[in-house]
């Protein structure tokens, strides 16, 4: 078990430096009867099969006796930063409060002036390449790219992006959003280039359209948004998916039908969250507290729980705060080595390869 702590360490600083600083701290007195006082945070794009998410509002509502108001679970990263747009002069519920984003998304939102900075209690913990100086965003959490197939519609997983393309997988595999507006298929689709041996950040992005619009000229191809209940219905044998939604749908759906969750042996893409407040939340002081819970080690475990490694997992393991039985029910440490980490130049640099020519290039209409 030492091993695959030491694993996981290993895969985070990868990417992240993490601060020396140990996190204290629980919300002021102040907030809390600020937020209170709100009496409702607004929510958008946190289903919740996803790191957690439905016990982390279940607890932040009863830990505080605040409302959460939810939009759109399903909706992709584009979205959440266009909601914030499209309700700059609107505080009724349809305007957000908080972001859960893509790593591209918070960097560019902050350009356009749609966050707020606020320092969580436990800022100095999060690793400083994984936020904001100035507090306009900061990591969440990350996890990896992986294939998550039924077993009893696929008998023979797939281990490797080169087999998607395989007769046995025609009419099987299907993206965990759409490409054109989701961080997560805009990474699958950047996985995919990498796979097949780019190495060019700039082309990656052309190269992972290349690999999809093969897949799709195969019709191996399915142009349905994967979730847990296409999967288990067979509509989306395979699905591309972040190893935590796998993993939390393989519990959820408890062997019927049996879900294997696998991470490719090549073109491993880890990808990180970040949340932000938005400058236009209509109950700000809910949308700080709900940052602050998040942040609190209750938070963090909880993430963890829904199998995402949290942004303070350094911090947490090196207090003895990860509960190990957590760490059990983790894909194999070995199958996270190959791991890579783009930069936010290199997520851009492919982001707008992808999102722009999906259509042009790959044809199908993901929905």
């Amino acid at each position: 078990m030492i091993s695959k702590i030491h694993r996981l360490l290993t895969i985070s600083t990868a990417m992240l430096v993490a601060s020396t600083a140990i996190a204290a701290a629980e919300p002021s007195a102040d907030l809390i009867a600020a937020a209170k006082k709100e009496g409702t945070l607004t929510t958008i794009a946190l289903p919740h099969n996803w790191c957690g998410y439905g016990d982390l509002i279940a607890a932040f509502k009863a830990k505080y006796g605040i409302e959460v108001n939810e939009l759109n679970p399903d909706a992709g990263s584009g979205d959440e930063v266009e909601a914030i747009r499209a309700n700059k002069g609107n505080t009724g519920p349809q305007a957000p409060d908080v972001i859960d984003v893509g790593l591209s998304f918070g960097p560019t939102a902050k350009k356009e002036g749609l966050l707020q900075p606020y320092k969580v209690s436990t800022w100095d913990s999060i690793p400083d390449s994984a936020k904001d100086a100035e507090g306009y965003w900061y990591g969440d959490y990350y996890g990896v790219l992986s294939f998550v197939t039924n077993k009893d519609v696929v008998k023979n997983p797939p281990k490797d992006w080169a087999d998607l393309q395989k007769p046995e997988y025609a009419n099987t595999v299907s993206l965990a959003g759409d490409p054109r507006t989701s961080n997560q298929a805009v990474q699958a689709v950047y996985a995919a280039g990498l796979a097949a041996g780019e190495k060019d950040a700039t082309k990656v992005g052309a190269a992972g359209l290349d690999y999809f619009a093969k897949l799709n000229k195969a019709g191996n191809f399915v142009p349905v948004i994967g979730k847990s209940a296409s999967l288990a219905q067979g509509a989306t044998p395979i699905v591309v998916a972040w190893d935590y939604n796998g993993l939390s749908w393989r519990d959820s759906l408890n062997g019927n039908p049996p879900v294997d969750v696998t991470v490719p042996a090549s073109g491993v893409i880890a990808g990180v969250y970040v949340q932000a407040i938005s400058a236009f939340a209509p109950h700000p002081n809910a949308a700080k507290l709900w940052m602050e819970f998040l942040y609190s080690d209750e938070g963090q475990i909880g993430w963890l729980k829904g199998y995402c490694h949290p942004i303070r997992f350094n911090d947490l393991a090196k207090n003895k705060k990860v509960p190990l039985e957590l760490l059990d029910k983790l894909p194999p440490a070995a199958a996270y080595e190959k791991a890579v980490f783009p930069t936010l130049d290199e997520q851009d640099a492919g982001k707008t390869a992808i999102t722009t020519k999906w259509d042009s290039v790959v044809g199908s209409n993901v929905q």
